[in-house]
Formats: C-alpha cells, structure tokens, sequence
C-alpha cells in the first residue's frame, strides 16, 4: 500500500509556493533545467537578495533543488516541484472574472 503524505507535510510545500515570486520563480525553472539563481535575478524585477531567500523557502520545501557549480547556484526542480509546477500550469487556465 502507498503510504500517503500527512497534512503537516503537504502544507510544507504549498507553504513552500505561497508566494507570486516562488511561483515566478518556478515557472522560470521549468524547461529551463540548470538556470542559475543570476539568471533568474536577471529576468525578475527583485531585490538579489529577495529572490536569494525565495529560492532558499523553494528547496527548503523540497520543491526545487540546488546544484553548485563555481561560484554559480543552478537550480531544478525536484519531482515534487514538477507536480506543483503542473498543477500552477492547470490553475492558470481557469479564470471566473474574479482576481
């Protein structure tokens, strides 16, 4: 029998996503395997510092993942991170009129 998340561990990563530019950042890493966290700082209009600490609530949350390379951060998303991110795909499809 597979053994299911507890609710403390899925609000873990929908804590992890609960922000626009978590989310910005997310979109940005999908189908783009290994943009640096420069990159990203690059084409988001933020604090360095900001999406830093963005990026840093991501991989805590097991959404994203981090590979060092030099002085560069390139970054991934991790399975659960790709489950998250098809979800936001499907989510953006709906609109009711409503912001």
């Amino acid at each position: 029998m597979e053994k299911l998340k507890t609710p403390k561990q899925i609000e873990r990563h929908i804590k992890g996503v609960a922000n626009h530019r978590r989310i910005e950042i997310l979109l940005l890493i999908t189908g783009r395997e290994g943009i640096t966290l420069d990159q990203i700082i690059g084409e988001v209009d933020a604090n360095p510092k900001t999406i830093g600490e963005h990026a840093r609530r991501l991989h805590n949350a097991g959404l994203i993942e981090k590979n060092y390379s030099g002085r560069f951060i390139k970054l991934s998303l991790s399975p659960y991170g790709k489950i998250f991110i098809k979800f936001i795909k499907e989510f953006q499809k709906y609109h009711h009129g409503k912001s």
